[in-house]
């Protein structure tokens, strides 16, 4: 008995032991679930290899665990964790064998033995030796009970042999087995095979990137103190990074002053500077650090430019061994052309330069973007190096024609800072420019004082030249009066420099174009608007600037939205939009972000609000870097939205980031105060806070009606109309119906009169809303027809109150109606009715192909890459897919679809 226990003690600390070389650690405290990563490797199980391939600190070994803690129960894992001594693929190979027997205990004694009396500095057959544990491992393997071989932290044993035997062993890899490998380099393997015959699920560092709602989690663990733009900043800063927002937890944790947080996310300073210098940079070889240093200075930079900066002819090859050394490189287009640092990991980078040599390297880069046509990457560089007679002279070769279609203001205001008063107004060509700049930034005062410096240079020294010059001032003029409400000086100057323009000044044309449409849609003259469009889309296209003619469906947009036309005015933003498409995603475009602020204002109007929110969402940013006043469009939809979900303090905070905004960039108070005002109306209303929905509802009346009416501004030009809708609003509340009803009635005839359908509709709903509020059904049934007729161009949000409140009425009488389009958009979104269907034949069967992958968790990209088709293309076909099933999101379509039999 004694002996028995004894022996059997001995058997348990063996086992024991054995446990600890392959014990899986435990999930780090504070994780964060990657559910949405965790289902894509469960996808891939049915392969050979699951590859999770990312820079250090992105949790590659995190989420591998709780991938194996969430595997099906039938599933074996062994966790092998390598460290640099498992270089020596023999020393590897024998810890794989020792791991594989735990679970297979007959099989691989003998191979186990040949490992053991080999000699390392004689050649040993790997291959055949692999081929013989591997037939016999197919012997013990079961499909009911497969095991999944976890190779944690591979890069570290990573070699020519041991590389060489993984893809041995990954060929002749038995059923029942898979192996999943956790890597900062990705390994010299066949992936592209593997990738094509659907062998390999792969995650890389775009994948791992925290997502927002990520970031935050991990950032919920501990209060941040950081609210609004700053928490967005530093998880924008953090770039996805979960190991750079945990030190900033380590550093906010230590802080006693939550001022100086925002500025711990900082990857030259403190423990990440540390860890990346530990971790990543003193590892590499001494060529490619020098490299990192030369190359710090640049924002984006392909192996052109730093051949050109470093004077060297190296720099493709490095940015090679960078890529696959997964060494923080963000690549910045499909076609792995350029490429950024990690924004902690430049921070580093660039805190240990030599401000000579970056005036150097500076100086380089300006000289090679400017031979490359890039003038504003020219003048950036320049202002960096310190050359600011090079930097005035390049801006002065940027057209206004370019200023005028890009509109991003934020950039020429940046370098303004930078150049002295003295060289702006020493040239007509940097004054015209910069006058311009802060016309469209809405710094009236300014733009008109710097362009009265022209007068220095007159006389021209030719009448052509004085001609020019004269018009210009005439253009910019008249943009700067519509900005300050002067209806007859903008009529005036824009109609007389489109007559004394040079045909080469056609951007300045198309904004005078631009500027008439938007004082005609103010004055509730559509078909005289409707004219302006057309020829200015007509220009647009006969000279063939992208951007010009997204400009002009933008403005055709507005008017056809004002026509009540919605439809057709998100077929123009998206059309817009579509022109675009072969631009740049990295350059900052204010059209772009003004069509996709304007397509999410639409589909608001739709009644598709989530929808219409990401848009508006995404619209935002991009407008904010250019310093475009459409931000308005975007904050105060949001609040509008929130207001009617009962949100009032996140409404109310959008309106407050709206005026910051404005006061930031000094614009003055008649862009913006009515517009924001007017949203708090309908808010307070909404609260029941009727004493200040009165008293400003009085003012902004007194404003933009009567005889002396000022012009609405140029982001609302129906401001007035609205102005009245709520005042209406407002009268039924406080029970003066009959007033109400008279004011809507007259709104509704002043839009069939001019043809704005979107009038009569927001007019006609709350007044059929009233005569149902006062048990009026007769005369609510005779309005009926009119309205759904005015609503014919697809537009809905008005009805919301009549879906909400009157769905049994509203159903009975649309049901009745001829109105086809309207009664079956209308009917879809009445509760209690079966969803419109759709059958196989709706879907083409490229979509179907898409939908499909979209069912199994694919992203974008990876539908991409798997499809052969270009990532443009796949959200196309998601569009359509989301269209055609009348859903929004990617789940809403496939559970659809699944209901629908489309999908199995």
């Amino acid at each position: 008995m004694t002996d028995l226990s004894r022996t059997h003690g001995c058997t348990s600390q063996a086992v024991g032991l054995m446990d600890e070389h392959f014990f899986r650690p435990p999930l780090p405290d504070g994780h964060v679930p990657r559910q949405r990563l965790c289902q894509r490797l469960q996808a891939g199980l049915g392969g050979r290899l699951l590859l999770i391939s990312a820079p250090a600190g992105f949790g590659k070994s995190s989420l591998a665990i709780e991938f194996c803690e969430t595997l099906p129960a039938h599933w074996r894992t062994l966790w092998l964790g390598l460290s640099q001594r498992d270089a020596d693929p023999g020393r590897f190979l024998e810890r794989l064998l020792d791991g594989l027997q735990q679970h297979c205990s007959a099989m691989g004694e003998q191979a186990m033995g040949l490992l053991k009396m080999r000699q390392r500095h004689q050649p040993f057959a790997f291959e055949p030796w692999l081929g013989t544990v591997l037939d016999a491992l197919a012997l013990h393997l079961r499909s009911e009970s497969p095991l999944l071989v976890v190779l944690d932290d591979y890069h570290l044993a990573q070699g020519p042999v041991l590389d060489h035997c993984l893809q041995f062993f990954l060929n002749h890899l038995p059923a029942g087995l898979v192996l999943l490998v956790t890597s900062r380099q990705r390994p010299d393997w066949h992936l592209a095979r593997l990738r094509l015959s659907r062998q390999l699920a792969e995650l890389s560092e775009q994948d791992l990137r925290l997502t927002a709602e990520e970031s935050l989690a991990v950032l919920g663990r501990r209060p941040t103190g950081l609210r609004g733009q700053a928490l967005d900043n530093l998880i924008q800063r953090s770039d996805g990074w979960v190991a750079g927002l945990r030190f900033w937890q380590l550093a906010a944790s230590e802080s006693s002053d939550e001022n100086v947080l925002p500025q711990a996310l900082h990857g030259g300073e403190g423990l990440i500077r540390d860890y990346l210098l530990e971790e990543v940079i003193d590892i590499l070889p001494a060529p490619v650090q020098r490299f990192l240093d030369e190359t710090a200075c640049l924002e984006r930079f392909c192996a052109p430019l730093c051949d050109a900066v470093r004077l060297q002819q190296d720099s493709g090859g490095i940015l090679n061994f960078l890529q696959s050394h997964q060494v923080f490189l963000v690549p910045l287009d499909e076609h792995g052309r350029w490429f950024r640092y990690h924004h902690l990991f430049s921070d580093l980078l660039r805190s240990r330069q030599a401000r000579e040599a970056l005036t150097e390297r500076h100086l380089r880069a300006s000289c090679w973007f400017q031979s490359q046509g890039l003038l504003d990457e020219a003048v950036e560089q320049a202002l960096r190096g310190g050359d600011l007679n090079a930097a005035a002279n390049l801006v002065q070769s940027l057209s206004e024609e370019q200023l005028l279609a890009e509109q991003n203001v934020a950039m020429l205001l940046r370098w303004k800072m930078d150049l002295p008063d003295s060289l702006l107004v020493s040239t007509p060509r940097l004054i015209v420019l910069y006058s311009w700049a802060l016309g469209l930034a809405c710094q009236l005062d300014a733009a008109e004082e710097l362009a009265s410096h022209l007068g220095r240079f007159l006389p021209a020294p030719s009448a052509t030249a004085q001609k020019s010059m004269l018009a210009q001032w005439l253009a910019l003029s008249g943009v700067i009066a519509r900005g300050r409400g002067d209806r007859e000086r903008t009529l005036t100057c824009c109609t007389e420099a489109l007559q004394s323009l040079p045909c080469k000044r056609y951007g300045q044309r198309l904004v005078c174009l631009s500027t008439l449409s938007n004082l005609a849609i103010a004055e509730g003259d559509f078909w005289r608007a409707r004219g302006w469009n057309r020829e200015a889309l007509e220009l647009a296209q006969r000279v063939g600037n992208p951007l010009f003619e997204a400009l002009a469906h933008y403005d055709r947009a507005r008017v056809l939205h004002a026509r009540g036309e919605v439809v057709r005015a998100l077929g123009e933003v998206r059309e817009g939009l579509q022109r675009l498409h072969g631009l740049s995603a990295q350059r900052l475009y204010a059209i772009r972000a003004r069509l996709t602020l304007y397509e999410g204002y639409l589909l608001v109007a739709r009644l598709c609000p989530e929808q219409g929110l990401a848009r508006l969402r995404g619209g935002l940013g991009e407008a904010r870097a250019c310093r475009d006043i459409s931000v308005l469009i975007g904050h105060c939809v949001i609040a509008m939205l929130d207001g009617r979900e009962g949100r009032f303090a996140e409404a109310f905070t959008e309106l407050a980031e709206a005026e910051r905004l404005m006061h930031i960039w000094d614009v003055p108070p008649v862009y913006y105060l009515a517009m924001i005002t007017l949203v708090k109306c309908e808010l307070w209303l909404a609260q029941g806070r009727m004493d200040l929905a009165e008293s400003w509802l009085s003012r902004l009346g007194q404003t933009y009606g009567g005889a002396q009416a000022a012009l609405a501004p140029e982001f609302h030009p129906l401001l007035p109309c609205h102005v009245a809708l709520q005042q209406a609003a407002l009268d039924r509340i406080q029970g003066r119906e009959a007033q109400a009803a008279r004011n809507l009635e007259q709104l509704a005839e002043r839009g069939q009169g001019c043809g704005g359908m979107m009038l009569t509709v927001s007019a006609m709903c709350p007044l059929i809303a009233l005569h149902l509020d006062q048990g009026h059904q007769a005369q609510a049934a005779r309005l009926l027809p009119a309205l759904l007729q005015a609503a014919s161009g697809g537009v809905l949000q008005p009805f919301q109150e009549l879906l909400q409140r009157y769905p049994q009425w509203l159903r009975e009488q649309v049901q009745g109606s001829d109105n086809s389009s309207v009664r079956a958009q209308l009917l879809e979104r009445l509760p209690g009715l079966p969803c419109t269907t759709a059958s196989a034949d709706a879907l083409s069967s490229r979509e179907r192909a898409v939908l499909e992958l979209i069912a199994q968790g694919w992203s974008n990209q990876q539908i991409s890459e798997r499809l052969f088709i270009s990532l443009h293309t796949v959200k196309t076909h998601a569009s359509h897919i989301n269209s055609k099933l009348g859903v929004e999101r990617r789940t809403q379509a496939v559970a659809k679809a699944k209901a629908l039999g489309l999908l199995e």
